[in-house]
């Protein structure tokens, strides 16, 4: 795809499993695009992390060193992933860069981390008119509120520059 992909914000579809999320999140949000082909939707994931644009891992290298000292794990990079692990290989419970495989079907993935702060959940979902990429998140007590702050607004400009990767 191109800088040029059309990225829209919409509401996260009923089609989800994270729209049964909805219910007492903090923040969520919802980017869709045409799908930029027929490949499984974990194999668009891969192929859009693997080439994470450099500011994108710059800031998770900051977020990292910054939340060190608070006891909030080290998530590594968006792109870490195994570049030679076939798609199929893939199975609830991997760990897929940041975050963990939570679910995988033909027509949605579902990953997600959760901390002592906060409990995220990404899922990308296969609508009839493209691909719908949603976050949700579910906060737990102060320092999940402080730490949304900076990544609320810095997280709706992440996902489009990700997804615009795919393809």
């Amino acid at each position: 795809m191109s800088a040029t992909t059309h990225i829209a914000e919409i509401a996260v579809p009923a089609a989800s499993r994270l729209h049964a999320r909805l219910p007492g999140a903090h923040f969520h949000d919802c980017y869709r695009m045409a799908l930029p082909d027929g490949r499984p939707v974990l194999a668009l994931f891969l192929d859009a992390v693997a080439r994470t644009p450099p500011w994108v891992n710059r800031l998770m290298a900051l977020r990292n060193a910054v939340v060190a000292p608070l006891g909030l794990k080290n998530l590594g990079g968006l792109n870490n992933v195994d570049p030679a692990k076939p798609v199929d290989a893939y199975r609830p419970g991997d760990r897929v860069g940041i975050f963990t495989l939570l679910h995988v079907s033909d027509d949605e993935v579902v990953l997600g981390d959760a901390d002592r702060h906060l409990d995220v959940q990404v899922s990308l979902c296969r609508l009839d008119d493209g691909l719908a990429v949603s976050t949700v998140v579910h906060v737990h007590r102060l320092l999940g509120h402080l730490y949304m702050l900076p990544v609320a607004p810095l997280h709706r400009r992440i996902v489009p520059a990700v997804m615009r990767r795919m393809g």
